[in-house]
């Protein structure tokens, strides 16, 4: 296991939500959905290897009833994965961290990983 998830700045609930990832500088978009949030970054599985600090538009669809939080990200790790049910697929465990995010929305995504956290200790 990756050691530096004890040193995260923020910490990280699993959640599934709904984003969009535009590498920059290409027309190239993805759709998918995240593994786990932090108010610093995210977790995404996905088919192609976005590649170790690309720059990305993110559009992160939070089910609050509000906007998408958009802002800008790098990519700050990536695993690659054998697809268990496709022998010779891939798929790539990516890290993305926010950059050039506000701070509403940083505080926004804070509020919805703090509920996630508080939820699961009462189980």
């Amino acid at each position: 296991m990756w050691n530096g998830i004890n040193r995260r700045k923020f910490p990280r609930a699993n959640y599934k939500c709904f984003i969009t990832i535009k590498k920059r500088l290409t027309a190239k978009t993805l759709s998918t959905q995240t593994e786990n949030i932090g108010a610093g970054g995210i977790c995404i599985i996905v088919k192609e290897d976005l590649g170790l600090f690309q720059g990305v538009d993110i559009e992160l669809y939070i089910e609050d009833n509000k906007p998408p939080v958009k802002c800008g990200g790098t990519v700050v790790w990536v695993v690659k994965k054998t697809e268990a049910r496709h022998k010779g697929v891939y798929l790539y465990d990516t890290g993305v961290e926010f950059i050039d995010i506000r701070p509403e929305d940083r505080e926004r995504i804070s509020e919805v990983v703090e509920d996630i956290l508080k939820s699961q200790r009462r189980k």
